[in-house]
């Protein structure tokens, strides 16, 4: 194993002993902006995700500006496509659904219905499954 290597997957170890705000101050000095505002356990993923790509290379430029494209899109009305896996963090747990080749919605080694089942199953109660995994936006009172 090179040197590089072994340092870099012992910056990855530090981070599971940080605290929110060494995580924050992580991610300001590896990518000169503010830290976004998530939980510790996701923000431990991204500055993760920093390092590693600091030390590799990161995303080839087609594959940011795929991510680009994606993130400027507008997510009112987006339909759930095969091969899909929506992310939520729901009371300090990630939760990932997967959407099968055969378009069956799988969450916790089960089938499910639907969206909105499965948001039911994790928070306890009623939501638009398609508005808690972030498949469309609440629309504003006028």
């Amino acid at each position: 194993m090179t040197r590089r290597r072994v340092q870099l997957e012992q910056q990855l170890a530090k981070l599971e002993r940080m605290s929110a705000a060494e995580l924050r101050s992580e991610w300001d000095q590896l990518t000169g902006r503010p830290a976004p505002k998530l939980s510790p356990k996701l923000l431990r993923l991204a500055v993760g995700y920093e390092l590693q790509a600091h030390e590799r290379g990161g995303l080839s430029r087609r594959s940011g500006q795929d991510l680009a494209k994606l993130a400027a899109a507008t997510p009112d009305g987006r339909s759930i496509n095969a091969g899909m896996r929506l992310v939520r963090e729901w009371a300090g747990k990630i939760h990932v659904v997967t959407i099968g080749e055969d378009r069956v919605i799988r969450w916790n080694d089960r089938e499910w219905g639907s969206l909105s089942e499965v948001a039911r199953a994790i928070t306890g109660t009623r939501w638009s499954g398609p508005l808690f995994f972030g498949l469309k936006t609440k629309e504003k009172a006028a």
